[in-house]
């Protein structure tokens, strides 16, 4: 007969999981046995937490839940940042944790934590399993929540002794597709009455709109509307980039360039926007009106406050919309004349012959073809990128602006050089955010991965040094000093670069991709931009009456 181990693997296969990552402990010696024995490869990293960031990239990028493994106790905490990572970024993960036996207990309390109410808040369900025949139903159960909207992690504790129990098989449950329910016809056209009588539209498109799924539909709902769109960090790259339509990116909440037409618009059809981001506008009794698209209601906020709301799926839901207002529109294009004064202004001082933030991008994007992507930790650098760095291809610019945790831009490059080896794929880091999770070198050096890391370095923890400037505060508690890198790098295995002049960032930058393998490029960051641009300088420009 299976042990409950048996059927936790066999129901993962069953989910068409091939991959998990995660470091096992004792109390998950029966699962790791049956792992052995399965189709699915065990992807072992250097600690929990990077394993978690793979797995919620996993399913930021598939649509799917990855899957991580940790032991009890000190394995399974080190999951908590990661989880909240895939609850507010909206990514579908199923973590399985180990635990002491529950029918008989001969260590008493050693390494026990309740993990279920540690992971209650940081997930969509936190589920013991009791019963080694009940497990083909809770897997099943749990990758369905996980899925659907809004996405999020689900956890799994397993204790030893039900892993280990015999029983008869239940039988898997085959999994079956769900649609998502189209939005209403009073709602959409509702919606269109609205557009139709706009003088000055814009459209907003948010983090959910970056679901895989509904990339082709968001394009032409773009295309046959004509009206200009913005993004918020997180939805850069739902519509390509280059489109003659795009005005900007919100990486700042107010007064940056791309604000300007924020600022005239009459009306903002917000497309999957997830108010978890930072917030891409302020919303104010006298702006415009805002109709909200997306998979769930909106939440109301100070700063976010909808008019109406077109609720549904969204790729056919917009469809549905642009059926309505396609040709329609004779003011859809009235803020377009805004747009090459805006992407000129926040393109400016881009080849300056100094390492400022806007040069680094600029070199990234030549580099970068179409389909690369791009994988940011965070920093002071991600404002930069989130103005300046032009996708082109959906999902080519990962960056987190949920919770915006620093050490996970390393395993989530890593995640997307394992889905997609014939693509670049390069992780940009600061020194800090780099040095949380440094480790995962020999993970990506082992699986033979191509993959290109740069270290942005400035020896300080840079963003809230910054802040403290702005603030007027003294300069106190940020700086640190750093390893060599080309040794750090070559110690794992991988080649290392150091970069003196910016000149010499493309070429080993390209040098670095030629090559092959694990490479890490270290540059130096001139931040005076920080203050130039992002304060100064936009602070002069008066918001537009």
């Amino acid at each position: 007969m299976p042990k409950g181990a048996d059927l936790l693997i066999a129901a993962l296969e069953n989910e068409g999981v091939d991959r998990i990552f995660g470091i096992p402990g004792e109390e998950n010696l029966d699962v790791l046995e049956a792992l052995r024995k399965s189709s699915i490869e065990l992807v072992l990293t250097r600690h929990e937490q990077a394993a978690a960031f793979m797995a919620a990239t996993y399913g930021r990028l598939t649509g799917r839940p990855g899957v991580c493994l940790t032991t009890l106790g000190p394995g399974a905490l080190n999951l908590t940042t990661a989880a909240a990572y895939a609850l507010l970024g909206a990514m579908p993960m199923i973590m399985i944790t180990g635990q002491k036996g529950v029918l008989s207990s001969r260590q008493a309390q050693f390494q026990i934590v309740d993990m279920l109410a540690v992971m209650k808040p940081l997930t969509k369900l936190s589920r013991q399993i009791i019963s080694p025949a009940t497990i083909p139903t809770i897997v099943r159960e749990a990758f369905r929540i996980a899925e659907q909207e809004r996405p999020g992690p689900v956890h799994l504790e397993l204790p030893e002794d039900i892993a280990a129990a015999e029983t008869e098989d239940p039988g898997m449950i085959p999994p079956h597709p769900v649609e998502i329910p189209l939005a209403s016809d009073a709602a959409l056209d509702r919606a269109a009455e609205l557009i139709m009588k706009a003088e000055r539209p814009l459209v907003m498109l948010g983090a959910a709109a970056s679901r895989p799924r509904s990339s082709a539909d968001l394009a032409q709902f773009v295309v046959r509307s004509r009206i200009p769109y913005f993004t918020t960090q997180m939805g850069k790259g739902t519509v390509p980039g280059g489109t003659e339509l795009y005005m900007g990116t919100a990486a700042l909440s107010e007064r940056d360039y791309v604000h300007e037409a924020i600022e005239r618009a009459d009306l903002i059809i917000t497309i999957g926007h997830d108010t978890v981001e930072k917030p891409p506008f302020i919303m104010g009794a006298e702006g415009p009106q805002v109709i909200h698209v997306g998979y769930q209601p909106a939440s109301v906020e100070q700063v976010y406050f909808p008019q109406t709301e077109v609720i549904g799926d969204l790729g056919p839901s917009l469809r549905l919309l642009a059926d309505r207002v396609a040709g329609k529109l004779p003011h859809a294009e009235a803020l377009l004349p805004l747009r090459d004064g805006i992407l000129s202004r926040i393109a400016a001082r881009a080849t300056e012959d100094r390492p400022t933030p806007q040069r680094l991008v600029h070199d990234i994007r030549q580099v970068m073809p179409p389909d690369g992507i791009l994988a940011l930790d965070n920093g002071m650098y991600k404002i930069w990128f989130a103005r300046n760095y032009r996708t082109q291809v959906a999902n080519t610019l990962l960056l987190d602006n949920a919770l915006a945790t620093m050490g996970a831009g390393l395993p989530s490059a890593i995640m997307a050089a394992l889905l997609y080896p014939g693509r670049r794929v390069m992780a940009v880091c600061g020194d800090g955010g780099f040095m949380m999770n440094s480790q995962e070198l020999e993970t990506a050096v082992r699986l033979k991965l191509d993959l290109v890391v740069l270290v942005i370095e400035d020896r300080a923890f840079g963003m809230i040094r910054w802040k403290q400037a702005v603030d007027g505060f003294s300069d106190f508690g940020m700086t640190f000093d750093n390893p060599d890198f080309v040794k750090y790098a070559e110690a794992y295995g991988a080649k290392g670069t150091r970069v003196t002049a910016v000149e010499a960032l493309r070429p080993a930058l390209e040098a670095a991709f030629a090559g092959g393998g694990v490479h890490l490029v270290v540059v130096p960051i001139d931040y005076s931009e920080n203050q130039r641009v992002l304060v100064d300088e936009l602070h002069q420009r008066l918001p537009v009456i």
